[in-house]
């Protein structure tokens, strides 16, 4: 005699019931992996492209040291220009020119303001003055050089920025 109930309908149900919850689970399961490999694939091209940032950017901080050291050489560079002939003058412009290949190399570029529109983006206003023969906002001076590594600023330029003619 068996123990198993003689109603057959029933059984029925249960295996379509578990087959179902399994069915449910199975979805559950592929779902979450499909998940989990889209998070990890996120991941690694995250991870890849912020390394290759570190790499483009890795001189950042040594550049942003060497800079007032190179606002002094072009200091002396200017000084020294008072005497074109001198040997001294030769050599700092030798100097120099090393000094701007090397950078150049690196992706180091200046910012050339004068003339340009006032870009809040590069430049960083030290005075304003009135200007009859140029429009408000153009850049008159510039009083320090700016520098950009590639696309990222290191130091804006500071500028003097016309605020148009006199008044009338």
């Amino acid at each position: 005699m068996s123990t198993e109930p003689e109603d057959d309908a029933k059984p029925d149900e249960d295996g379509d019931s578990a087959l179902t919850r399994l069915q449910g689970d199975l979805d559950r399961f592929r779902d979450l992996a499909l998940r989990s490999q889209a998070d990890f694939e996120n991941f690694r091209k995250r991870a890849a492209r912020e390394k290759e940032e570190a790499v483009k950017y890795s001189n950042a901080s040594f550049l942003e040291r060497l800079i007032p050291i190179l606002d002094s050489f072009d200091l002396g560079l200017s000084t020294a220009r008072a005497d074109e002939k001198s040997p001294l003058f030769a050599g700092l412009q030798m100097v120099s020119r090393q000094l701007n290949d090397f950078l150049g190399e690196l992706g180091v570029e200046t910012i050339d303001a004068t003339g340009k529109p006032f870009d809040p983006n590069l430049h960083e206003a030290i005075a304003q003055e009135e200007s009859p023969d140029k429009p408000e906002g153009t850049v008159l001076r510039q009083l320090r050089k700016g520098y950009k590594l590639k696309d990222r600023l290191l130091r804006a330029a500071n500028v003097v920025v016309s605020k148009g003619g006199p008044a009338d």
